[in-house]
């Protein structure tokens, strides 16, 4: 049975995961989630993703009594074994555009979907290459405050478009959620995005 196209729950304050339900004309509340998220090393970057997803999705349905469906996700980055989360300074941030500089890596995004009592998950991953930054390029790139709240300190949305050659896979899913899954997902649990 499909539910009739309706409002969900948003588990992110990302003002990036706002724009991209809002692409694609899905109505929907924000709440925050306060779950804990999972940051244990030798963690693969898809278990981390999909975990931390299902974990702010669960934590919001728990505390919503509107019975509506909660969307959670989280993006990670990663470069060969690894994972870069938001930089917490300017110096992690160049740290992190000198890791990627050059170099192919690889965005996850986890979703979760939390209905009638029910958890969905998935988690999609696209490859980027990113071109050779100079120390100048980085300094002036950081001096913009893009990076400072973004996975892999860049925003591929943004200023940073201008050193990403190539995007292989889901481009929705750098920015921080994979349209095309979250409707995947709202379709296994009956619902119309």
């Amino acid at each position: 049975m499909t539910r009739e196209k309706g409002m969900l729950i948003l588990a992110s304050a990302s003002p990036r995961r706002q724009e991209l339900l809002q692409q694609i004309g899905c109505d929907f509340r924000v709440f925050v989630s306060y779950a804990e998220e999972l940051s244990e090393s030798g963690v693969s970057p898809e278990k981390m993703a999909t975990e931390n997803a299902r974990r702010k999705a669960e934590d919001v349905a728990s505390r919503d009594t509107t019975g509506l469906p909660v969307l959670g996700a989280d993006t990670v980055v990663a470069v060969d074994a690894t994972i870069l989360g938001k930089p917490k300074d300017e110096e992690d941030a160049a740290r992190m555009l000198r890791l990627l500089s050059g170099r192919r890596h690889f965005v996850y995004t986890g979703v979760a979907l939390v209905y009638h009592g029910a958890t969905y998950t998935s988690v999609v991953q696209t490859a980027v290459w990113m071109d050779k930054m100079s120390d100048e390029e980085i300094s002036a790139y950081i001096a913009t405050g893009e990076p400072m709240d973004k996975a892999g300190a860049y925003a591929v949305q943004g200023i940073a478009a201008k050193f990403i050659p190539k995007i292989e896979g889901s481009f929705s899913n750098v920015v921080g959620l994979p349209l095309h899954e979250v409707k995947n997902l709202a379709r296994k649990a009956g619902i119309l995005l």
